[in-house]
């Protein structure tokens, strides 16, 4: 259930405090306890309020309220009314500091807010606080923590009408949706949205904000026509929405059907917008992600100048805002399109700085980098995912699983990534099963092309592997499909028959479609589609 104030009217609690507050407002005003209630009530019932044995009606709160030169609020709660505008005049500011600076400056204004809110007793303002703080630490890539700082918003809420709701339940599947859980991502989504829809509570920014948030998920999924039905209703609510940034947003998750569609010119268009008011905001790491975004699409449909464009512009804004997370997910997509123009060195110099970093943390946004490369349509990282055994991906170190340094680090550069003893069980340092999981699937799959290139199958064959481990509980179909395809064809020129088969068997379930895959062009549509 929600909290409730100390002085909520429905609680004998309640009822004795706002007695004890109506006399201390009469005394200190000279009033008897006649000139109070009248013409509408009695002296008696007066009398009876202020001992605390009657729970006063809202029409009776506000009589007494206008005869003692209070607001209701205050009356009811105690609380001068000009505090909770404060407050939120607060926590505005708190949110253009998350916009336009740092997430760790913006922390620390929105706990200050939520301590003096709950020493208030302003349960709304707390909670928006709460979100807020969620958003902060979901982009600087702490997801447990967002978690339960959206969580704590929805208990705070409980009582409330669902779109107030919709903020703290957006963010929590946005984190489910990071951790790799993206059917539950889906599953909360959804639930809200047909909450929502049969309540009759049609409130666009909420709806607009939900179906946003299911583009991306769906599409990592491979459910397509659900992602593109998720758009096309964001687009119908578009009109009813006066919130900028939220129609930014839209145009963002739009963009990523529109690719898988193969509608790359119109795609390009949606982010063209999306940047526009992202700029006309100064919203600094939505800005960035557009660019990144474009990045991708230029990369998937082959215009490969653009593309290592965008994605230096994107990583440049994002290392600046100290977002190290999302500063490596964008060099390994850069280090993609390097190899594609056939700057092999330069890519795989990108590469292994990115295998021995030490893990950052991370960051991501309420916005998030979405798996199948650039951000998430609707701002959602999609790249928290872990490795099918639960083992952290990251820099590959030595067969004991132990983190590469001295000789051992010189050999995993020297060999392309890849130590005498093999991969360990982990990944690379600083992408890890929490966070960017896809990218650092991407980052072993580029290093298996490079070592293809220079005939070093058995190194190769090692990182796609190391890439399935890491992608195999995600779900993100398109990139298990390419994976697949390119461990199976290896081991078929390898004359290993048998394991190619169980290779393409496995990636048969994942279609890749343009807009699903991360890395490399835009995947060729099937025969007879």
């Amino acid at each position: 259930m929600g909290e409730r104030s100390a002085g909520d009217v429905r609680t004998a609690e309640g009822a004795a405090e706002i007695g004890r507050r109506v006399l201390r407002l009469r005394t200190e005003r000279g009033f008897t306890q006649r000139q109070l209630a009248e013409p509408a009530y009695t002296a008696a019932y007066v009398s009876t309020l202020e001992s605390g044995k009657v729970r006063p009606s809202e029409a009776a709160l506000r009589h007494l309220a206008e005869r003692l030169g209070v607001s209701y609020e205050e009356l009811t709660t105690g609380r001068d009314p000009r505090d909770a505008i404060r407050l939120r005049a607060g926590l505005t500011d708190a949110r253009k500091a998350l916009a336009t600076g740092d997430a760790e400056e913006a922390a620390g204004r929105f706990q200050e807010l939520m301590a003096e809110a709950e020493r208030l007793g302003l349960r709304d303002e707390r909670a928006i606080a709460l979100v807020g703080l969620g958003d902060c630490v979901l982009e600087t890539g702490e997801l447990a923590a967002a978690r339960a700082h959206y969580e704590a918003a929805e208990r705070l809420l409980a009582d409330e009408p669902l779109p107030r709701r919709v903020p703290a339940i957006r963010g929590r599947a946005v984190v489910h949706f990071l951790s790799g859980e993206l059917r539950y991502s889906c599953y909360l989504l959804e639930s809200a949205i047909d909450e929502l829809n049969a309540s009759g509570l049609h409130d666009p920014n909420a709806l607009l904000l939900l179906y946003t948030a299911a583009i991306a998920p769906y599409m990592d999924m491979g459910a397509h026509a659900r992602a593109a039905r998720s758009a096309e209703l964001a687009l119908s609510l578009a009109p009813s929405v006066d919130d900028p940034g939220l129609i930014a947003r839209m145009h963002r998750g739009v963009a990523r059907t529109l690719i898988a569609e193969g509608r790359t010119a119109e795609a390009d268009a949606s982010l063209a917008k999306a940047q526009e008011l992202y700029e006309q905001l100064r919203i600094h790491t939505d800005l960035a992600h557009c660019h990144w975004m474009r990045g991708y699409v230029h990369a998937q449909d082959g215009n490969l100048e653009r593309a290592e464009r965008e994605l230096r512009i994107a990583r440049d804004m994002l290392a600046s805002k100290r977002a190290a997370l999302y500063t490596v997910q964008v060099e390994v997509e850069l280090a993609d399109v390097l190899r594609r123009r056939g700057r092999t060195a330069e890519a795989e110099a990108l590469l292994l700085p990115l295998l021995r970093r030490p893990p950052a943390g991370g960051e991501g946004s309420a916005d998030g980098a979405d798996s199948a490369g650039g951000p998430a349509a609707d701002g959602v990282a999609a790249d928290g995912e872990g490795s099918a055994d639960g083992s952290a991906p990251g820099g590959e170190g030595s067969a004991d699983g132990s983190a590469p340094g001295g000789a051992a680090a010189d050999e995993v550069i020297a060999k392309g990534g890849i130590a005498e003893g093999g991969i360990a069980e982990g990944g690379i340092a600083g992408l890890t099963a929490e966070h960017g999981a896809v990218h650092a699937g991407g980052a072993h799959r580029l290093l298996g092309l490079i070592a293809e290139e220079r005939g070093d199958a058995r190194t190769a064959e090692e990182h796609y592997r190391a890439a399935l481990a890491l992608l195999e509980r995600t779900g993100a179909a398109g990139d298990l499909a390419d994976l697949c395809r390119l461990l199976g064809d290896l081991l078929r020129r390898g004359g290993r028959v048998e394991a190619a088969m169980d290779a393409y068997r496995r990636g048969l379930g994942h279609r890749a479609a343009p807009g699903t895959t991360t890395l490399g062009p835009a995947p060729a549509e099937p025969p007879g589609v």
